[in-house]
């Protein structure tokens, strides 16, 4: 029985091991933290739970083929229980408050009726929303094994995702939100993400919920996470954590296993890795193998840029009236040599499971990219722990102000930056998903495998932008598939 060695225990990992089991090899994971799971993680403080991934899942519609995946590694199943929520989010400005709801019917009325002048254009949006949902990630096997007919079924069922890529396909959420007379409704198409993600992309993840494919498991995260762990392990799979690897051994230009921190060798016949690309590349193995792709990506943070995030939680009582997601205007927060006006609060209080009877969580988010993960990694140890606690009060301030019922009734729970994506998942500046779909800019799509190299093979988000638990969790699948493929083995798995 062949040994298929995986490095990292993340999404991307957990996924390749299940389905390697799956189609009868051996399969050990090699994680480096104490837990797996890699960014789908949560942690707790102070009685309280902190989820640090899921806005919501997509697939979780059980008639796509994300949903087998997720179901095939024991995520989610047809019993999962998924929170109430019935918006996405919404956004204030002077005083008027507009929402994205579940209900798009519900956004459509309500939107007209702030911004009556802007009811075409309204109007348009939305239906291309519904245009949007019938936007499927192909999960059964990757593109460049599709036969004729695979695209045609594809086809057939992103019918109506032409007519989004012709109306929003060429421009950007700036783009989207000049359509708009409203400045209110300019917000609230340029808050959620940022303003330089293509408006499609944005299309979608609403649409996403809105048709059911984008809901939110209870528990979070790490509830997720470890019933992927179960799985793996009850299917006889091997997970080493705390087990850093310190490179991938290489033979006459085969994979022919790992050696680990420690010293000791793991001989496999084939291996997978499940890491950051910007790790694997000169840490793992030589930087010459690098896909040309990435490199232009990486040489290139103006088309290919990275999101990551300066957060805090809090605990706060379960009466405050808030619910899910506000974005609002504040006096600026200054970090590094950016700015920013605007931050957002997420209520967890529809997860129960999250905080004591009587109690939620609540929390902040101020979007970072490339420039400001270079100002956090300047820092020495103790600039950074005060420059965290000075934004943690001018945070707290600002919530405080929008709120006023919130006074006195926060108390922090942790706060982390982008340094902490870097430190415990080797992430690239710090990012949280892959490299941003920008306007101009080809979006990657990485087979996995590496000129030059045999018997190794790639999965995680980076593999197809913009990344995401989705792409994570096919990737690992897909690379299984490649493996079997060279086998001349059936794909079906």
């Amino acid at each position: 029985m062949k040994k298929i060695v995986i490095i990292g225990g993340g999404i991307g990992g957990l996924s390749a091991g299940i389905y390697a089991l799956k189609a009868g090899y051996k399969a050990a994971i090699y994680e480096k933290n104490h837990v797996a799971g890699g960014e789908c993680m949560g942690w707790n403080r102070k009685g309280c739970h902190i989820d640090n991934c899921i806005h919501w899942l997509t697939g979780t519609d059980s008639s796509t083929s994300v949903w087998q995946v997720w179901n095939t590694m024991g995520a989610i199943d047809e019993n999962t229980p998924y929170a109430d929520t019935d918006k996405f989010y919404s956004s204030r400005l002077n005083g008027q408050e507009a929402t994205l709801w579940k209900d798009l019917d519900r956004t459509e009325r309500e939107l007209i009726a702030l911004s009556p002048e802007d009811e075409a254009e309204i109007r348009k949006f939305i239906q291309h929303v519904r245009y949007a949902e019938s936007c499927t990630i192909p999960a059964e096997k990757p593109m460049d094994m599709m036969k004729m007919g695979d695209y045609i079924k594809m086809g057939k069922s992103m019918a109506n995702m032409p007519k989004v890529m012709k109306e929003y396909g060429k421009i950007d959420l700036n783009g989207l939100a000049e359509r708009f007379r409203s400045p209110l409704l300019k917000k609230l198409m340029t808050d959620y993400l940022p303003a330089n993600y293509t408006a499609y992309s944005f299309l979608v993840s609403y649409a996403t919920m809105t048709g059911g494919n984008g809901n939110i498991p209870i528990g979070g995260s790490l509830a997720m996470t470890n019933r992927i762990i179960e799985r793996f392990k009850s299917m006889g799979g091997e997970l080493y954590t705390d087990t850093p690897v310190k490179r991938i051994i290489v033979e006459n230009g085969k994979a022919v296993g790992i050696e680990l921190e420690s010293g000791e060798k793991v001989l496999a016949d084939e291996v997978i890795s499940a890491v950051d690309p910007s790790f694997l590349f000169g840490r793992l193995i030589d930087r010459s193998y690098m896909p040309k792709e990435f490199s232009a990506a990486y040489a290139d943070s103006s088309k290919y840029p990275v999101t990551s995030g300066f957060q805090i939680a809090y605990k706060i009582d379960n009466g405050f009236s808030a619910e899910d997601t506000i974005f609002f205007g504040c006096e600026p927060i200054a970090i590094g040599g950016r700015s920013f006006d605007r931050i957002y609060i997420k209520n967890y209080g529809y997860d129960k499971t999250f905080a004591p009877e009587g109690k939620a969580v609540l929390q902040t988010n101020i979007p970072q990219t490339d420039e400001d993960f270079t100002y956090w990694k300047s820092l020495s140890k103790e600039e950074y722990r005060a420059k965290k606690q000075e934004l943690i009060k001018e945070v707290t301030e600002r919530i405080v102000r929008e709120f006023p019922e919130l006074d006195g009734r926060l108390e922090l729970l942790d706060c982390w930056t982008p340094m902490t994506y870097e430190r415990y998942c080797n992430a690239y500046h710090g990012a949280y998903m892959a490299f941003v779909t920008t306007i101009g800019a080809k979006q990657l799509k990485i087979k996995g495998v590496l000129k030059g190299l045999d018997n190794f093979y790639m999965a995680g988000q980076w593999i197809m932008s913009p990344g995401g638990l989705p792409i994570a969790a096919i990737s690992g699948k897909f690379a299984i598939q490649r493996i079997l493929k060279k086998e001349k083995r059936s794909i079906e798995i």
